[in-house]
């Protein structure tokens, strides 16, 4: 068990500095660009997407969905042979997919918190929007799925990209709680943590944007006009 442990601390620190590179930050400054003085302050996806272009900001969001994936994917794999082949004596199979789900809840959380809170930076980062779906897409897919929707769906009719990530973000522990009920399984603790832990932090990162929405002052994808 102790071995087991271990295994957990390492994942944890793993995930946390996998969540932290700032690539944004980075790959802004190989352009010459401090982001952190431009457009909305952030290092996020949005805001290199508003700044350096669209191929920019859809390779920085692809990096924040991939270093919230591959920490949880990667440990979600060690704690499974650790369980199969190293522990003694085996554990009940309930047993085995509860282990599963905490230790993924676990490196997910040290992934977006990285994230949200780069040592790089002096523990300021982004929002976590895309290190969240990617944690998701590593062990929730259906959530994940759900929440893209929703995202799409939100986006498209507000052209406010805040609004869709928080709307999305707060449907993450409706529907872990939905699922349970459609595959007709105990209700998952570590999922529904990490649900609500998504949903507050989405809302806690994004509270300068409900102040510009408020106020009527946030800044919109506005859709171009077709040329003739």
């Amino acid at each position: 068990m102790e071995d087991l442990y271990i295994t957990l601390f390492i994942g944890i620190l793993g995930s946390y500095l996998i969540g932290s590179l700032p690539f944004g930050f980075w790959i802004a400054r190989m352009r010459g660009i401090d982001i952190r003085e431009h457009g909305s302050g952030n290092i996020g996806a949005t805001n290199i997407f508003r700044t350096l272009g669209a191929p920019t900001g859809i390779m920085v969001f692809m990096l924040d969905i991939l270093k919230g994936y591959t920490p949880v994917a990667v440990g979600k794999v060690m704690i499974e042979l650790r369980v199969k082949f190293v522990m003694a004596p085996p554990i009940e199979h309930a047993d085995h997919l509860q282990l599963i789900s905490t230790a993924c809840v676990l490196f997910a959380l040290s992934a977006v918190i990285g994230h949200n809170y780069t040592f790089w930076l002096g523990f300021k980062g982004g929002k976590g929007i895309a290190t969240s779906a990617g944690v998701m897409l590593a062990f929730m897919p259906g959530v994940f799925a759900g929440a893209l929707i929703l995202w799409i769906l939100v986006f498209f009719l507000s052209r406010y990209v805040a609004l869709a990530s928080m709307l999305a973000a707060v449907s993450i522990p409706l529907q872990v709680y939905i699922f349970s009920i459609i595959e007709d399984t105990p209700h998952n603790i570590p999922k529904l943590v990490f649900g609500f832990f998504a949903a507050i932090m989405a809302i806690w990162r994004h509270r300068s944007n409900i102040s510009r929405l408020m106020a009527g002052k946030e800044l919109s994808f506005e859709r171009k006009p077709k040329t003739q």
